[in-house]
């Protein structure tokens, strides 16, 4: 019984630490869209509109990289559990937006390049895996439950 209790307590903590966490997720993305906002004014008095448009696709990808955790945070509500897919979309995000800030800024070594390449290579194979893994859950999931109305 005392098992269930710290169970019981674990998960209402968990539970609420990702609760906060989400909050502070969607509070950045919020603020982060006034500022992509201001941005624009910005762009409309600057003369050097280089800096300003790698700001905004920085800003932009990293708003997409928000989105993405918060994602896999409001499927765990649903869930009880982190799916692999969100978070590794996250991060193929990040390494997309990373490879480029670097190739628009012109500065990427071939070196880095590659680095990157087979990172994102890697988290694509994973993605993919976790993927079929989730799509077996189901029918297994699914197999199961019927068997169980059958018998």
């Amino acid at each position: 019984m005392g098992n269930i209790d710290l169970m019981k307590l674990f998960n209402r903590v968990v539970g609420i630490v990702f609760g906060f966490m989400l909050l502070f997720i969607t509070l950045g993305i919020i603020i982060g869209v006034i500022r992509l906002f201001m941005y624009t004014g910005d762009l409309i008095m600057e003369k050097e509109l280089t800096l300003q448009y790698s700001k905004i696709i920085s800003d932009v990808l990293t708003l997409f990289i928000l989105i993405e955790l918060s994602r896999s945070l409001v499927e765990y509500f649903h869930t009880k559990r982190l799916r692999m897919t969100f978070i590794v979309d996250a991060a193929i995000v990040f390494v997309l937006r990373e490879i480029m800030i670097k190739l628009f800024e012109h500065k990427v070594t071939p070196d880095e390049l590659y680095a990157l390449s087979a990172l994102l290579l890697v988290l694509t194979v994973l993605r993919i895996g976790s993927v079929l893994m989730y799509q077996r859950e189901k029918v297994l999931a699914k197999g199961g439950s019927a068997a169980t109305d059958e018998g």
